[in-house]
């Protein structure tokens, strides 16, 4: 069963990279994007955190992503010392545009199973992430 999820795991990514070859970002810009888009606003700490990168080299990864009018820094409003990575619109077409892309390869993956199939494997794989999260926090 790892196996077989490492594999499929393994795939996603490699269909995601070729995504992204069509857009002025890498995949760990796209990894925190996503968490911008997700979460709202963070700050570096926050993102390394979620992306699992040193916090200089999040710092690194903003700053190109700052420069290409994906993000922007903002000062927060109650403590000005914080300063929160900001998703900008044009950061937020481009993820919004390859999650898209990522949806019609899965839909082509999964033309063959029925309804009932389909709904069985996001049931299981619902239950599967909660698992892990709920062994996670032990």
């Amino acid at each position: 069963m790892e196996k077989r999820l490492r594999y499929i795991s393994g795939i996603i990514k490699q269909n995601g990279r070729q995504i992204l070859n069509n857009y002025p970002i890498t995949s760990p810009q796209f990894v925190a994007l996503q968490w911008l888009l997700e979460e709202g606003d963070l700050t570096i700490g926050e993102l390394s955190n979620k992306i699992s990168l040193a916090f200089s080299t999040t710092t690194d990864l903003v700053d190109r992503m700052e420069k290409n009018d994906l993000v922007e820094r903002v000062r927060d409003t109650n403590d000005r010392r914080v300063v929160r990575i900001h998703l900008l619109s044009k950061g937020k077409k481009i993820i919004r545009e390859v999650i898209k892309k990522r949806q019609e390869y899965l839909g082509e993956v999964l033309n063959k199973f029925s309804e009932e199939e389909k709904d069985s494997l996001n049931y299981l794989l619902d239950f599967l992430y909660e698992e892990m999260k709920s062994v996670n926090e032990k």
